[in-house]
């Protein structure tokens, strides 16, 4: 089976956030779509190792922000290369609004945002797919929304030439690099913990 067939699927890039008492929550992800209209509902699913997963399963309520071409990699380090275990991402960020819900919605390089409640879970072992209604959301800007491809592309930068030069295996979603000759079938990366089959190996 060649896995890049599976790169050819449509992803867009959102930022899922939600929030537990006065702390917000956030993290980058890449399944967010429409599933009905009437009733209007989205899915949406996350890595069971962000925290935003653990908070969302309790709160049940949330804000996707749809992440245009005009989004800069800035935004995909703080929501998606560090632990809201680690550091409050939205400590020093102005990037953003609250919406009806109380929640944050990212108005920095987005072009949309949508609020939801869950209504049902589905367990995929390592991700939880969430079931919502839409309760809110609005139109922020024209810009197109920036698709996986296309962060690829322009968003993300260049590996550096020290990488390059090192052997092992490199994320094709952040850049990490895993040095040795064989990547571990399970490795996940401690970056933007993605699996071992997003990784390739650096000739």
């Amino acid at each position: 089976m060649n896995k890049k067939a599976m790169y050819n699927l449509t992803y867009g890039l959102f930022v899922l956030t939600t929030k537990l008492g006065q702390r917000c929550q956030g993290c980058i992800i890449n399944t967010a779509m429409q599933v009905t209209t009437s009733p209007n509902r989205i899915t949406i699913t996350v890595n069971k190792q962000n925290l935003t997963h653990n908070v969302l399963m309790y709160t049940k309520e949330f804000n996707i922000s749809v992440l245009s071409e005009q989004s800069d990699f800035s935004v995909f380090k703080r929501f998606g290369f560090q632990s809201g275990r680690d550091t409050d991402k939205f400590e020093g960020y102005d990037g953003y609004k609250t919406a009806a819900n109380g929640m944050p919605y990212v108005t920095d390089g987005t072009n949309a945002y949508i609020s939801g409640k869950v209504i049902d879970t589905v367990d995929l072992g390592t991700h939880t797919m969430f079931i919502a209604d839409v309760t809110d959301g609005d139109v922020l800007s024209d810009v197109p929304a920036a698709t996986y491809a296309y962060y690829q592309n322009n968003i993300k930068p260049k590996p550096e030439k020290k990488d390059s030069e090192k052997k092992g295996y490199v994320c094709k979603v952040c850049g990490y690099v895993y040095e040795g000759e064989t990547l571990p079938e399970d490795f996940v990366c401690p970056i933007c913990k993605h699996g071992a089959d997003d990784f390739e190996k650096i000739v």
